[in-house]
């Protein structure tokens, strides 16, 4: 089965921005989405799932920050980047820490930089994924392992021999027998 291109939401007012962007990106097998501000991205967010946000700071009516500070509580599953102009020292740091964004990229971009960002960006979202994925499947086992003691008392107790074999007390066998397991290691 093939895997689904990649989503990425582009939120900039500069229409040459996005033209550029979509330039630097068009041979890398990406889905893009463009909104030309915030209120417009969220928009795509409503109705298309997307698995990165890259969006500019300084446009009318909302921050960059602001907007991706409600794209990380609406949607928390997605990479968040910035990409801006007028970088300054707090807006990279406000940004990081406010709105959880994975980097912090300034205009104008180096086309080779931006697509190892991207690259790395989402290697560390499918690790987040998987991470979450398994321990929700733990979770599951773990309340699965509560119920089963629940309903059959001691059915998680254990017995080893010295030499690390499980040790079954098997009442139904003939004779009432021991049966010894070897754990494979």
């Amino acid at each position: 089965m093939a895997q689904q291109p990649r989503r990425i939401l582009i939120v900039d007012d500069e229409e040459n921005v996005c033209h550029a962007l979509r330039r630097s990106l068009r041979k890398e097998g990406y889905e893009l989405f463009f909104g030309n501000e915030p209120a417009q991205g969220l928009e795509v967010l409503k109705k298309q799932p997307v698995d990165m946000v890259i969006s500019d700071h300084l446009m009318p009516n909302m921050t960059g920050l602001e907007f991706l500070k409600l794209v990380r509580d609406r949607y928390p599953d997605v990479m968040r980047l910035m990409l801006t102009g007028h970088a300054d020292m707090q807006t990279a740091i406000d940004a990081i820490n406010q709105g959880n964004i994975y980097r912090f990229l300034t205009k104008p971009w180096d086309d080779t930089d931006l697509k190892v960002t991207l690259f790395l960006a989402f290697e560390q979202l499918d690790l987040e994924r998987e991470n979450r994925r398994l321990l929700a499947m733990v979770r599951r086992q773990y309340d699965l392992l509560k119920r089963l003691e629940n309903e059959h008392p001691g059915i998680g107790h254990v017995v080893r021999d010295a030499e690390g074999f499980v040790l079954l007390d098997d009442e139904a066998a003939p004779g009432n027998m021991d049966v010894v397991l070897k754990v494979a290691s």
